[in-house]
């Protein structure tokens, strides 16, 4: 129980500094104190750890705090490899032995789920790879007017730069071609900031975000425009996969539906399973690389069609109790128009993958009440020392009325 605390309207002074016990970390990478019964939220603890921390900031029901120094330190606790960790606002985790990150991001799930989702469901161990570092195959540093720092935000910071000569998540490759691409940058003149784009495509280093390059998963080849959104490790990308075609296939599914379907990995990767797959994608120049990939890959049970995912139901489908259909939306989650057309469909099953399991919980929620039960949750560490979760939810009828 929350009581009163002798601050009042304003709990600490500004960089008052108080101890505080660690119990959990949330979903936004920071910690969770009490001091008094009053929530403190510090960057870079681990749970268990006893912290002092310094107040920068007071809201209605919390506070948030830099962390000064570890009292008691966790037995999780690592060094960090990075030597901008804790200033770059690019890592939450270095500071955490890797399978314990991968723990926390399972009971950051589950507990969204019960918070958000209002269900109680077992959560999958969290699956992950042991490349930790140098596996990100696209980095995107900014600068700002005057190019005086290359590299990412400031942890805590909107708008300040902080100058990064080497990223340790990044491929090898990529880190080689970012000292060239610095000193490149900086002889321009610039009179505005910008972004910079470096993709590993593993035949070489492209930074022209228009420019078409191939991508492999297992033994597809996708052609994939340089700047646009394609899962960048590697190293867990084909398991991925793997796993979302094994959730929506079953015995009595014959028909697959690939809504937000990008350039097609999904309904091309899965298509020998299916009689028939359907995939639709707004972006139109995906949905034109999602049908050149399909004939790349000699794929001829799928069709493509370019709109909004709700548009889906406007047009013939299949019968829904031998269909899935796999969701992949944008991090806000799916529209409440497209969910209510999907459960008037009613599919008998859905495969939900999502970047952000705060909106996926919340999704997940108007499901259930709907008629749907969760059978799987599916944790993936695509990017290990973040705060980053890549969510799989299976969802399936409660009956086979449909």
């Amino acid at each position: 129980m929350t009581v009163a605390h002798p601050f009042n309207d304003a709990p600490f002074p500004y960089h008052h500094e108080v101890e505080i016990g660690i119990e959990n970390i949330t979903n936004l990478g920071l910690g969770v104190g009490r001091h008094e019964g009053w929530v403190i939220m510090v960057p870079f603890v681990i749970g268990g750890e006893r912290v002092r921390c310094r107040i920068f900031r007071n809201h209605s029901h919390y506070s948030e705090a830099d962390l000064v120094a570890v009292l008691d330190p966790s037995p999780q606790r690592m060094e960090p490899l990075c030597p901008l960790f804790g200033i770059c606002g690019g890592c939450q985790y270095q500071h955490i032995h890797g399978p314990t990150q991968r723990d926390i991001k399972r009971r950051q799930v589950q507990e969204l789920l019960q918070r958000l989702g209002h269900i109680d469901c077992d959560v999958r161990p969290t699956i992950g790879t042991e490349q930790l570092y140098h596996y990100r195959s696209k980095l995107t540093p900014h600068f700002g007017k005057g190019i005086r720092e290359i590299g990412f935000l400031k942890a805590g910071s909107r708008s300040h730069i902080i100058d990064v000569e080497r990223c340790y998540l990044a491929t090898h490759a990529i880190n080689e071609r970012l000292k060239t691409l610095r000193q490149e940058i900086k002889t321009k003149s610039l009179k505005r900031g910008g972004t910079l784009l470096l993709r590993d495509t593993g035949q070489g280093i492209v930074t022209d975000p228009k420019q078409i390059i191939g991508q492999s998963i297992g033994r597809f080849e996708f052609q994939v425009q340089a700047g646009e959104f394609f899962q960048n490790n590697p190293h867990i990308l084909e398991t991925f996969v793997d796993h979302i075609i094994g959730e929506a296939s079953a015995p009595s599914i014959t028909h697959l539906i690939d809504a937000y379907c990008g350039v097609g990995v999904f309904g091309i990767c899965g298509s020998s399973h299916f009689r028939t797959v359907t995939a639709i994608e707004i972006n139109e120049s995906a949905i034109n690389l999602a049908r050149k990939n399909a004939q790349i890959n000699a794929i001829g049970n799928i069709r493509f069609i370019a709109g909004s995912a709700e548009n889906i139901f406007a047009g013939e489908l299949p019968e829904a109790r031998h269909t899935a259909i796999i969701l992949d939306p944008p991090r806000k989650g799916c529209d409440s128009s497209f969910l209510r057309q999907l459960v008037q469909f009613s599919p008998q099953r859905i495969i939900y993958v999502s970047c952000s399991p705060d909106t996926q919980a919340r999704d997940t929620n108007f499901l259930v009440q709907c008629g749907y039960r969760t059978d799987c949750v599916q944790p993936f560490d695509f990017f290990p020392q973040t705060r980053h979760i890549e969510n799989v939810i299976t969802f399936s009828k409660t009956t086979a009325s449909n």
